[in-house]
């Protein structure tokens, strides 16, 4: 018994050599390389032009846009690219977003934050919307290269998009912040550097293949049941994906799932919108920063989704969910350690090992869920509402997590205990979703 099951966990793993699961690896590096630009780099930066702790966090707001990137997810579905089109409908989106994001980098570079504050605003904002277009085409294309027949790597695709987002993040994130270091370089000279990443990122896109799908034929089945012309496309492309998934699913399971969705790691965002703010001025340095929380960080993240991946395959997205929601909220408690020890490098490497193994099997159980739930015939649209809705939370309500340490007096240690109790609500919403788990999931295959 034992060594049969030896010998399944070795066959999955196996399966990460897949090549689609390292094509899915590469784009999620372009999925995580943004967040490098707008927000932790962004973070440092503008903490180091003299900006207000709740001024940083309300900066994160730009970010809104990928909670609301359903709202145009379905033209990411049905509207071809002209030219770059021949790529693709997934490859096409990805590189047009890919060349924005480029400008975008370019020009944040040229501005400076301490004296126009509103025009490095606004050119982060334009990043923020090219990077949540790409993510809707980048999670399209991982449902997409997965056949209905392949559903054991689903999981094991999650683990790979999640490993590849922290390594897009991390990697160039850690060299920001060294960079940052170094005699004679400002923020502007580490963003020009990082405009070379994304022309790497790029390259890739046009060496992958499109994937196999016949989304144009079932869209055009669902305009016949519409009529002809203009209104039945537009119906097909703005309320056949929502009517399919609450039909699909039932108004009551749909909406908790919604529900959950938007709740589960709200508190994991707010100790992510001001965790370089504590680093910072809990007294550790830019290249500390840089080597704990994005290089080693990077690697404890890797390891933990792929262990992640492989434990999803063989005994469920529901476990995982409660296990990982647990987990996750738990690690934030080392942060508050570290904000009663102080600056202790040893303390903030345990720490960071811990949360990058729960935040790694959180994210992989999470985006596994999101993906058994999406149908194919609007795999952006509906991957792209239900994402949406976690990066509401995150994006959103955690922009208040500025004020409420401000409110609490700098009391770091307290904002952290608040954040491992955020977690609650979802996991009882879980357990209502557990019950009817199998009906959701007979009901999309």
């Amino acid at each position: 018994m034992e060594k049969q099951q030896s010998l399944n966990f070795l066959n999955t793993f196996k399966l990460y050599f897949d090549k689609r699961i390292l094509i899915i690896f590469l784009l999620g590096m372009s999925s995580g390389f943004p967040w490098v630009i707008i927000g932790s780099a962004m973070s440092a930066w503008l903490k180091e032009s003299d900006l207000t702790r709740s001024a940083i966090g309300f900066f994160g707001t730009i970010t809104a846009v990928y909670a609301v990137n359903f709202l145009w997810a379905p033209l990411v579905d049905r509207v071809k690219i002209p030219i770059l089109g021949r790529l693709g409908q997934r490859r096409s989106w990805i590189i047009s977003m890919q060349m924005l994001l480029l400008i975008g980098v370019i020009a944040i570079s040229f501005t400076d934050p301490k004296t126009d504050i509103i025009w490095t605003s606004l050119i982060a904002l334009t990043i923020a919307i090219a990077s949540a277009t790409q993510d809707v085409a980048i999670d399209a294309y991982r449902i997409e290269s997965i056949s209905p027949e392949d559903q054991r790597l689903i999981p094991i695709g999650s683990a790979m998009a999640t490993s590849g987002w922290w390594t897009g993040y991390s990697l160039p994130g850690a060299l920001a912040f060294i960079l940052a270091d170094f005699d004679g370089w400002n923020w502007s000279d580490v963003y020009r550097v990082m405009a070379l990443f994304l022309v790497a990122l790029m390259g890739v896109v046009f060496f992958i293949r499109e994937p196999n799908s016949n989304l144009f034929e079932k869209q055009k089945a669902a305009e016949a049941l519409y009529g002809q012309g203009f209104k039945a496309w537009l119906l097909v492309t703005i309320v056949e994906p929502f009517r399919e998934f609450f039909s699909r699913n039932g108004v009551k399971i749909a909406l908790l799932i919604l529900s959950f969705i938007f709740l589960f790691k709200i508190g994991e965002a707010f100790l992510g919108r001001m965790s370089i703010v504590f680093y910072k001025e809990i007294g550790f340095t830019n290249t500390e920063i840089g080597t704990y929380s994005k290089l080693i960080g990077w690697w404890v993240v890797i390891l933990f989704s792929i262990i992640g991946g492989i434990v999803n395959s063989h005994f469920g997205i529901i476990k995982g969910l409660f296990i990982g929601g647990i987990a996750m909220a738990a690690s934030n408690l080392m942060f508050a350690w570290i904000a009663v020890v102080g600056p202790n490098t040893n303390l903030f490497l345990a720490t960071v090992i811990v949360d990058g193994f729960t935040g790694a099997f959180a994210t992989v159980t999470f985006v596994s869920f999101l993906s058994y739930l999406t149908s194919r015939s609007f795999t952006a649209t509906q991957y792209a509402l239900m994402a949406s809705l976690g990066n509401l939370a995150r994006t959103t309500l955690s922009s208040f997590s500025g004020v409420m340490v401000d409110k609490l007096d700098g009391n770091w240690s307290l904002f952290f205990i608040i954040t491992a109790l955020m977690v609650i609500p979802s996991l009882i919403m879980l357990l209502i979703i557990s019950k009817n788990f199998k009906k959701v999931m007979s009901n999309n295959e």
